[in-house]
């Protein structure tokens, strides 16, 4: 049986399922299973917000979020299993934008292995948000991934303008964090070699 359930979800064919994950995550074997739910809330930096849009280059995100898993799984497998599955779309206020779940044998590691699962997928996933506000504008927020700083502590200060909120279990806390707005489209920012070719 797989272990790991990493997906991109269009929210055009539905919203992500937690119950799924929690499903996913569940042995008979396991007594400790743990969950974040990331949510679109309505008010960020003093602006209020009636939606998100999240856009990606899906086999990019993928491979990243195979990676994390397999590198979690080397502290905390071979009993363990791992759920994360990423909104794309257009989502509104109170969507679910991401779910990721841990089981394994024992709380302390359900903990662990949620929370390191959540932090890696918001610190080095390359997932862009297009903030939208009550006044009619649009802004693209670059997530942690794409800031520089290369740390994924979460109690690190920032100087580039965007939070990290503390990760909890069933939590209904922001989807990923946010940073200075940018000019380009993420199509524009997506490396050259994983961007589909065009004919």
């Amino acid at each position: 049986m797989e272990r790991f359930h990493c997906a991109v979800t269009d929210i055009a064919e539905g919203p992500l399922d937690p119950a799924a994950a929690l499903d996913f995550v569940s042995d008979p074997g396991f007594g400790g299973i743990t969950m974040f739910v990331g949510r679109v809330r309505d008010l960020n930096h003093g602006r209020v917000v009636t939606g998100v849009s999240y856009d990606m280059f899906e086999p990019l995100a993928l491979n990243g979020f195979r990676a994390i898993a397999a590198d979690i799984d080397t502290r905390f497998g071979p009993k363990v299993r791992l759920y994360v599955a990423h909104a794309k779309g257009r989502l509104g206020v109170g969507d679910l934008a991401v779910v990721v779940a841990a089981g394994t044998p024992h709380r302390d590691e359900a903990f662990r292995a949620c929370r390191e699962l959540i932090e890696a997928v918001k610190h080095t996933s390359p997932i862009w948000k297009q903030e939208h506000y009550e006044d009619g504008d649009s802004v693209w927020s670059e997530g942690c991934s794409l800031c520089g700083d290369g740390q994924h502590q979460h109690d690190h200060d920032h100087d580039h303008g965007h939070d990290h909120g503390q990760g909890q279990a069933h939590a209904n806390a922001d989807a990923d964090a946010n940073a200075a707005a940018s000019a380009t489209t993420p199509a524009e920012r997506v490396p050259p070699a994983a961007r589909p070719r065009t004919q």
